[in-house]
């Protein structure tokens, strides 16, 4: 998705239907689960090499590939989601460093808040440990993760989550177990497809001009395209955003984006923090 002009974003917990609430990581003692679990992590040494920020030409980041048992182990610890919540943590600096464990002694890179387009950075907690925050990384390549400081962000918890059916062409909108919007849409093509994967909105725009192809507003996704590296001339952000044809909803049609009227997208945009996990399947 080319970026539209800058416009306008909501945080994690504003507008009144973004059903957060704060909260913050524990500080309390590790239990001798988790000192195994750290132990664990700190022998780590398999990473994702990624482009800070979304672009490539800026630093990499590193981001840590734990072992499904692991991470599994390490939710249930933590009692991350657990409750149909998702955890979200937003920037409070100028910078977020992100490390490849959380026994690090060092960052591996740094993400600087706001993002290019003005918005602050916000994350998707994978899990979490006492002071630290394992989150999604919003650069390639696609799922890319790390660990986060407690110190240097805000969390806050929603209840949405979005799935998107590339086959059936159908984006679910849900609150914690509950469909609260279910709409059709319009996905890439065969050669320039959606990619599938876990995801979460990083950024809420506002073209100049709503009567455009991207509609009156466009979400960010911390997703890029699998097959392009750059659109017109940026990096290849995958978006979920309005259109001025809707006449070609429920096709196989754009560059890797999701395409809905853009109604739905009005809509979505006063209902939908950022940090909003999307779960893209077939």
């Amino acid at each position: 998705m080319s970026k539209p002009a800058v416009i306008g974003c909501r945080r994690p917990g504003f507008g009144p239907a973004a059903s957060a609430v704060s909260i913050s990581a524990g500080h309390a003692p590790a239990s001798p689960r988790m000192k195994i679990l750290l132990a664990v992590l700190a022998g780590m040494v398999v990473f994702t090499g990624c482009g800070g920020g979304g672009s490539k030409t800026q630093s990499q980041a590193s981001a840590t590939a734990i072992p499904d048992p692991v991470r599994s182990q390490l939710a249930a610890v933590t009692s991350v989601n657990t409750d149909g919540m998702n955890t979200i943590v937003t920037a409070t600096g100028g910078v977020v460093d992100v490390y490849k464990t959380p026994t690090a002694k060092t960052a591996a890179s740094q993400l600087r808040s706001p993002n290019p387009e003005g918005v602050p950075r916000v994350f998707l907690v994978v899990a979490k440990l006492p002071n630290w925050w394992h989150v999604l990384l919003p650069v390639e390549p696609n799922g890319s993760t790390g660990w986060v400081k407690a110190s240097q962000v805000k969390a806050s918890l929603t209840g949405y989550h979005i799935v998107v059916a590339r086959k059936d062409h159908r984006l679910r909108v849900y609150d914690k177990t509950t469909v609260v919007l279910d709409e059709p849409i319009s996905v890439g093509t065969t050669d320039t497809p959606t990619p599938g994967g876990r995801f979460y909105l990083t950024e809420l725009l506002q073209p100049r001009n709503p009567a455009g192809p991207y509609g009156p507003y466009a979400f960010g996704l911390s997703g890029f395209s699998t097959t392009l590296d750059s659109f017109d001339g940026q990096d290849p952000v995958i978006g979920i955003h309005g259109t001025n044809q809707p006449n070609l909803i429920g096709q196989d049609i754009s560059h890797g984006c999701i395409r809905v009227r853009n109604d739905v997208i009005t809509r979505l945009a006063k209902m939908l923090p950022l940090g909003t996990p999307v779960e893209i399947a077939a």
